[in-house]
C-alpha cells in the first residue's frame, strides 16, 4: 500500500502567517531538496540539522552562480531554514526534510510545485502518518491519536490523545492480546493431537485468564462514556417553561449578553447555543424556546425544536420559576417530558425575589412524595439566581461532575475512539463465547475460533489485524501534511 516515492505538503495551515511549513519524506526527500537548496550542500549534512539558504528556480538561475549572494532576484522564490531528519530517525522513519519559508500562500505554493517538478509528488490526507504506522513506527491506535491530538480542544481532549498517542493504551492491548494468543497456540496444538486426545491447554487455567482479561476490558469500556463526552463535547440543553429565565442562565453561565432578555414570555423562539469550557470539557450549551401550548406558529415550531435538542442532548437543566411553580406543578412537567429517563439537573431560578419557604417546600415534597420519580427529582435539585449569579458556579461544578462522576480505569487509560470502543465490546463478546463453550464442554476447534476472534478484535485496535478499507477510512479523515 505505500509506495517508495518521495512525498510533499504544507504542513501548517493554509494562510497567511509568519511562517510556513513544507514537508518531504522519502528516500529522495534530501536529494530532491538539494536540486532546489542554495546553501551547504544537504547530502553531506548530518540528522538533525538545520540550514540557512535560499529555495531557487534552477531553470531561471544564471549559469556560473554557485553562492546565494551571486543569484539574481528572478530566481530566488523565498530565504528559508532547512531541518534535515535521516532515516530512521524521524516521525515516518525515512528521510525527512521540512523547509520553513515565509507563510505567503504563493511562496509556499511555489515551493511545493518546484518540488514536485523535481520529483516529488503531492501527499494525500494522512499519508505522512500512514508511512510512520507502515513503517512500525506507531501502531494504529497511536496513529488515531495524531488527529485527536491535532483536533483537541481543552485540556481534557489534549491529555487523553496524548497518553494514547504515547502508546499506553497500546500496550496494554499488546499484552493482553499476547497472552491470549499464547493459550491459543496450546489449543491449535491440540487439534495437531486430536486423534490422541491429548489437552495441552488447561480448561481451569483458561477461565482464569479470560476472567483477568474480561477485568481489564470492563473499565476501559466504561470509560468510552467519559472518553466519547471528552472528545466530542456535552450537548447541554436547557429547557423549560416560557420566563423561567433560560437565557437569563446562559447569559450568566458564559458571563456575558449572548440571549436577549425579556420579561415578555416567549422571547426565544429558535435555539442559541454557544460552547464553554469547564474544568478541561466542553459543554455546549442550547438555550431553547419555552414549552408551552401556543397559537403563535412560529413559537410552536420553536418549542418543537426545543424538544427535539432535548431528545438529542447529553445533558439537560431544566428550569423553573420558584415563585410560580408548586412542587406539584414541577414533578408533573418533569413526568410530562419524561425527564426521569435522562440525565440532568431540575434548577430552581429566581431565588432572590423567594422566600426560603419557597425553596425548602420542594425539598420536603418531593424527599416524601411515594412516587421514584419524585425521589430521583429530589437528588437532582439545585437553587440558583441567573440574574444575580448565585449558586451559578456551584451549578457548572454539578454538571461536570454528572460527566466526569464515571472514573475511568485505575491506569487513567480512557477510551475515546468508537472503533476502539466497538473493538473492546467485540472482543469481550468473544471471550464470554470462550468461557461458555469450555463451561459447556465444547470441542476444542470451536473454543479455539471464540480465541481467535477475541485476538482479531484486540489486533483491530493496535493494527496487528487490519486491511486496506480500514486504512483508507482512518487516514482519509487526516489534514493533508499529517
Amino acid at each position: 500500500m505505500i509506495n517508495s516515492d518521495t512525498i510533499v505538503a504544507l504542513a501548517t495551515p493554509p494562510g497567511t502567517g509568519a511562517i510556513a511549513v513544507i514537508r518531504l519524506s522519502g528516500k529522495e526527500a534530501i536529494s530532491i531538496t538539494t536540486k532546489v537548496f542554495k546553501g551547504k550542500n544537504l547530502e553531506t549534512q548530518p540528522s538533525h540539522t538545520v540550514h540557512y539558504g535560499y529555495i531557487v528556480d534552477a531553470n531561471t538561475t544564471p549559469k556560473g552562480l554557485e553562492t546565494p549572494s551571486g543569484l539574481s532576484n528572478e530566481a530566488v522564490i523565498d530565504e528559508v531554514m532547512v531541518s534535515l531528519f535521516r532515516a530512521p530517525k524521524s516521525f515516518t522513519t525515512e528521510d525527512v526534510v521540512e523547509i520553513s519559508c515565509h507563510g505567503s500562500p504563493f511562496i509556499a505554493e511555489q515551493i511545493i510545485q518546484l518540488l514536485i517538478k523535481n520529483g516529488a509528488r503531492a501527499a494525500k490526507p494522512g499519508e505522512f502518518t500512514l508511512r510512520a504506522f507502515m513503517n512500525g513506527r506507531i501502531d494504529l491506535a497511536q496513529a488515531e491519536a495524531v488527529a485527536d491530538l491535532i483536533a483537541s480542544d481543552s485540556s481534557a481532549s489534549h491529555d487523553v490523545a496524548i497518553k494514547q498517542m504515547r502508546g499506553g493504551f497500546s500496550t496494554q492491548i499488546k499484552d493482553l492480546r499476547q497472552r491470549l494468543l499464547n493459550f491459543t497456540s496450546l489449543m491449535e496444538l491440540e487439534l495437531d493431537f486430536a486423534e490422541e486426545d491429548v489437552e495441552f491447554a488447561n480448561r481451569e487455567q483458561l477461565l482464569k485468564l479470560v476472567d483477568e482479561i474480561q477485568a481489564h476490558l470492563k473499565p476501559l469500556i466504561e470509560s468510552f462514556k467519559l472518553g466519547n463526552v471528552i472528545k466530542h463535547g456535552v450537548n447541554t440543553v436547557i429547557i423549560g417553561k416560557p420566563n423561567a429565565g433560560k437565557s437569563t442562565l446562559l447569559n450568566a453561565l458564559l458571563n456575558e449578553e449572548r440571549a436577549i432578555v425579556s420579561s415578555i414570555p416567549g422571547t426565544t423562539r429558535d435555539t442559541i447555543e454557544e460552547v464553554m469550557n469547564i474544568n478541561g470539557i466542553q459543554f455546549r450549551f442550547i438555550d431553547t424556546a419555552g414549552i408551552r401550548s401556543t397559537a403563535d406558529l412560529i413559537e410552536e415550531e420553536g418549542v418543537k425544536r426545543a424538544i427535539e435538542k432535548l431528545k438529542q442532548s447529553s445533558v439537560y437543566i431544566y428550569l423553573f420559576d420558584v415563585n410560580s411553580t408548586t412542587p406539584e406543578e414541577l414533578l408533573h412537567d418533569v413526568q410530562q417530558l419524561e425527564l426521569t429517563e435522562f440525565e440532568g439537573l431540575i434548577v430552581g431560578n429566581k431565588i432572590d425575589t423567594a422566600h426560603w419557604n419557597d425553596t425548602t417546600k420542594f425539598y420536603w415534597v418531593l424527599k416524601n412524595h411515594p412516587s421514584t420519580s419524585a425521589i430521583n427529582l429530589h437528588e437532582h435539585l439545585q437553587f440558583i439566581s441567573a440574574s444575580q449569579g448565585k449558586n451559578i458556579d456551584v451549578l457548572k461544578q454539578k454538571l461536570f461532575s454528572m460527566v466526569a462522576q464515571k472514573p475511568g480505569p485505575q491506569n487513567n487509560t480512557v477510551v475515546a475512539n468508537i472503533r476502539h470502543y466497538e473493538a473492546l465490546i467485540n472482543a469481550n463478546t468473544a471471550l464470554s463465547d470462550v468461557k461458555t463453550g469450555v463451561q459447556n464442554g465444547i470441542t476444542s476447534e470451536l473454543v479455539s475460533l471464540d480465541l481467535k476472534r477475541s485476538l482479531n478484535y484486540l489486533g483491530e485496535i493496535s493494527g496487528e489485524v487490519t486491511n486496506e478499507e480500514i486504512l483508507g477510512n482512518i487516514f482519509s479523515k487526516f489534514c493533508i501534511g499529517k
